[in-house]
C-alpha cells in the first residue's frame, strides 16, 4: 500500500537495495522514533560519541525534504550496520527478510499531546520551501486558542480514513494493528514506549539480543545513560530531526518524554469515551498491551 502526505511518500522505498542486517524503525510521529534511533546508534557504534548527527546517520527515507537519490547515496556509502527511519506502516514497506523492522508503540493519547506541542514548533513555511509545496496560508489568530483538552477530544472524535491521516487515532491504530498482526514474524520487533521508560536497560538489552548485537558488560552503563531523556535533550541539536531548519526550537523537540499526559487532561467520562472509540478501531489484545 502506498502512503502519501504533503511531505512524505512511501513509494520512495521502491527499489531500495537492502543489505543483510539493515534495521528499519517504523513508528508514528512522537511515539519514540528518535529514542529508538538513538538506542540503535548506541548499540551499533557502542559509544555515546556518535560520528555524525543522528539524522545523517539514520535518515528518514520517506521524507520529501531531502531528495531520494541523496538519501540512497548516503545510505549506500555507509559501512556500519544501517538503521533507517520511517513513519510508514509495515504494509507500506518492502518487508525484506534481510532487515529487522522495529515498531515502537506509545499510548495514543500521550502521542497526540506530544504531537500538538510538536505542531507548534514546526516552521511550516520552511517545510513548504524544502518540499516545493505551496506556501501555507496565514490563518487568522483565534481570540481564545482551543484548550489542549478540547484539542484532544477533537482528535479522539476525528473520523477519517487511516491512510489519509496516519497521525489521527484511526491512523495510529491502523499502523499498530498491522504491526501487532505481524508480531510473531522473525524480522518484526514491537517495542512499547512505556517499557523504554520503566526499564531502559532491560529494553535496550532485549533489542540488542534481537538484533544479534553483543555489548560488553563494562560498556552497558554508559550506553544506557546516553539513552536517557535528559542526556538526549542536552544534545538536541545533534539528535533532533531538524534537517533544513524545520524546527523553530530544536531543544523543544525533547519536551517531556513521560507517559500519562493524555489521561491527565481527560475526565473519567472522556477517557471512557476514548476507550469506546479505540475499541472500534483495534482488537482487545492489542489495546490491552497498548494501554497498560
Amino acid at each position: 500500500m502506498r502512503y502519501q502526505s504533503s511531505d512524505e511518500d512511501s513509494a520512495r522505498w521502491d527499489g531500495f537495495p537492502f543489505r543483510h542486517g539493515d534495521i528499519v524503525i517504523s513508528t508514528r510521529s512522537k511515539s519514540g522514533t528518535t529514542w529508538a534511533q538513538m538506542i540503535c546508534a548506541l548499540l551499533v557504534f557502542q559509544t555515546p560519541d556518535l560520528p555524525a548527527p543522528l539524522t545523517s546517520i539514520s535518515p528518514w527515507l520517506d521524507w520529501l525534504v531531502v531528495p531520494r537519490d541523496e538519501v540512497f547515496a548516503r545510505l549506500a556509502a555507509q559501512e556500519h550496520r544501517r538503521f533507517i527511519k520511517t513513519h510508514t506502516p509495515l504494509d507500506g514497506l518492502p518487508l525484506d527478510p534481510r532487515a529487522t523492522f522495529i515498531v515502537v508503540a506509545r499510548h495514543p493519547l500521550d502521542m497526540a499531546v506530544s504531537l500538538f506541542h510538536q505542531s507548534e514548533n514546526l516552521d511550516r513555511v520552511r517545510i513548504a520551501e524544502l518540499t516545493g509545496a505551496p506556501r501555507p496560508a496565514t490563518s487568522p489568530q483565534r481570540t481564545e486558542p482551543r484548550s489542549m483538552h478540547d484539542s484532544l477530544i477533537s482528535w479522539i472524535n476525528h473520523d477519517v480514513a487511516p491512510a489519509d491521516e496516519l497521525d489521527s487515532l484511526p491512523g495510529v491504530l491502523w499502523h499498530l494493528r498491522d504491526s501487532w498482526e505481524r508480531r510473531n514474524d522473525e524480522n518484526v520487533l514491537l517495542v512499547h514506549y512505556a517499557d523504554l521508560s520503566a526499564d531502559r536497560e532491560g529494553s535496550m538489552r532485549a533489542i540488542a539480543a534481537r538484533l544479534g548485537i553483543d555489548v560488553s558488560e563494562a560498556r552497558w552503563p554508559e550506553l544506557v545513560a546516553a539513552a536517557g531523556f535528559d542526556r538526549m535533550r542536552v544534545k538536541a541539536k545533534q539528535l533532533s530531526p531538524d534537517a533544513g531548519g524545520i524546527l523553530k526550537d530544536p531543544n523543544a523537540f525533547f519536551r517531556r518524554g513521560t507517559s500519562g499526559a493524555g489521561r491527565e487532561l481527560l475526565t473519567d467520562a472522556d477517557y471512557a469515551h476514548y476507550l469506546d472509540r479505540a475499541a472500534q478501531l483495534a482488537p482487545p489484545d492489542l489495546l490491552t498491551w497498548l494501554h497498560r
